[in-house]
């Protein structure tokens, strides 16, 4: 891989059946060790119960507050600056019980496809 910079102001976002909004700002085959994802969560929106195959996934929040629920876990309340680790396999969602969008990043090791995704609802 060589050196560069990806700007990403022109990203589109786009919808994901999970609930969320999505801002891929790195997810490449030429990099399979990692994606980084910029989610939005709106206000009052739970996103759906699911799971990731052979894959850890990081919520790292940008900004807002929600309550995260993963495995047996209880549900706990994540706000800025705070990370949430999801082993693979593990269930998990996310709310925004505020009144502001809830914004993270969402990094996987390895990197996020599609086939990855189950959606246990």
């Amino acid at each position: 891989m060589q050196p560069r910079i990806v700007h990403n102001h022109t990203r589109p976002e786009y919808f994901f059946k999970e609930g969320c909004h999505i801002v891929e700002w790195w997810n490449s085959i030429q990099d399979d060790s990692v994606s980084i994802a910029r989610v939005r969560v709106e206000p009052g929106v739970r996103t759906r119960l699911h799971r990731l195959s052979g894959v850890t996934e990081r919520y790292a929040i940008l900004s807002g507050k929600g309550v995260v629920e993963i495995g047996t876990l209880a549900p706990e309340e994540v706000g800025t600056g705070d990370v949430v680790v999801i082993p693979p396999g593990v269930s998990q969602r996310i709310s925004n019980r505020e009144t502001d969008d809830l914004v993270f990043l969402a990094i996987c090791t390895p990197r996020f496809c599609e086939e990855v995704y189950e959606d246990l609802e």
